[in-house]
């Protein structure tokens, strides 16, 4: 039980002052979460939409519900999302009118995304379409890319959020077939990013679905980070989520991110055993906390 203590009124004008001081500090102190989430087609489409194809899965409201409940406890400050179909979707998932979103536009079903909570919010974005490698292979639409800067008001942080070419997942370098000659030319336009961020001496982050089993000995990862020494979160643990497999979901930090890391702070949020009957998501969500400085 606590008990009142006796005070003159300027002594409780400066305890309150101290209180709402340090209660902002501590806010500002507190490490940031940063995650990645593949959705596995969330979309409000009806099933006869043409960009759906017949066997993707369908969701009724216990999903959403549960799916939102998930999204709660996560509590993630920075979350990028895969597999999303419009921004309708996306707003069902995170409501708040505090967050910002945002979705890249292509034709597709399966876009990419970001959502900030307070007080991230976004300085500049552009999609990068040269990460859809159908022109130059054929076959379907793949995803863009997604460059956003992003600022608290006092730090700044760049981000690619990717869904790469499936099908790649521990094939040889040297592969020409099961979809790796695709997913090599998608890490050289990573490597070229992470070099330009390097070179300009930028904190930035790499995230996302790779479709790659990345560790820091796969020669598709030694290639990506020739010159660059980025920091990849995700390396040398199986994912919990995937059967004990090494990770596909993966966060790359580099520049002055790469100090910002807090030490053992990977986490993935898997799913209640009460959630296993229903229609989520064959990913779960992947995060770290960085302690900005």
């Amino acid at each position: 039980m606590f008990s009142a203590i006796s005070a003159s009124p300027s002594k409780l004008r400066y305890c309150l002052f101290f209180a709402v001081w340090a209660l902002s500090h501590a806010a500002e102190a507190a490490p940031v979460k940063i995650a990645t989430w593949n959705l596995d087609w969330l979309t409000l489409l009806p099933a006869s939409a043409p960009q759906l194809p017949a066997n993707i899965p369908h969701r009724g409201t216990r999903d959403w519900a549960a799916l939102s409940d998930i999204a709660h406890r996560l509590n993630a400050d920075i979350v990028a999302v895969q597999e999303v179909s419009d921004e309708a979707a996306l707003r069902r998932l995170f409501p708040s009118p505090d967050d910002t979103r945002l979705l890249t536009t292509a034709p597709i079903a399966q876009n990419i995304g970001l959502v900030l909570h307070p007080p991230w919010r976004m300085v500049a974005h552009e999609e990068l379409r040269d990460f859809d490698r159908s022109p130059s292979h054929g076959g379907h639409a793949l995803r863009p890319g997604l460059d956003v800067t992003i600022t608290n008001g006092t730090q700044i942080l760049r981000l690619l959020v990717v869904h790469l070419k499936s099908g790649c997942w521990d094939r040889t370098w040297k592969e020409n077939g099961h979809a790796c000659p695709i997913l090599r030319e998608q890490i050289d336009l990573i490597a070229n990013w992470m070099t330009e961020r390097d070179d300009e001496g930028e904190a930035y982050a790499v995230l996302g679905d790779f479709n790659r089993r990345l560790t820091v000995h796969d020669p598709y990862y030694l290639h990506m980070i020739q010159g660059i020494d980025p920091v990849l979160v995700t390396s040398g643990f199986a994912n919990p989520c995937e059967g004990g497999n090494y990770f596909i979901d993966h966060i790359l930090l580099g520049g002055p991110a790469r100090k910002w890391l807090v030490r053992d702070s990977l986490r993935v949020l898997t799913y209640r055993p009460e959630e296993s009957g229903l229609t989520l998501s064959d990913h779960c969500p992947v995060s770290v906390r960085l302690d900005l400085p």
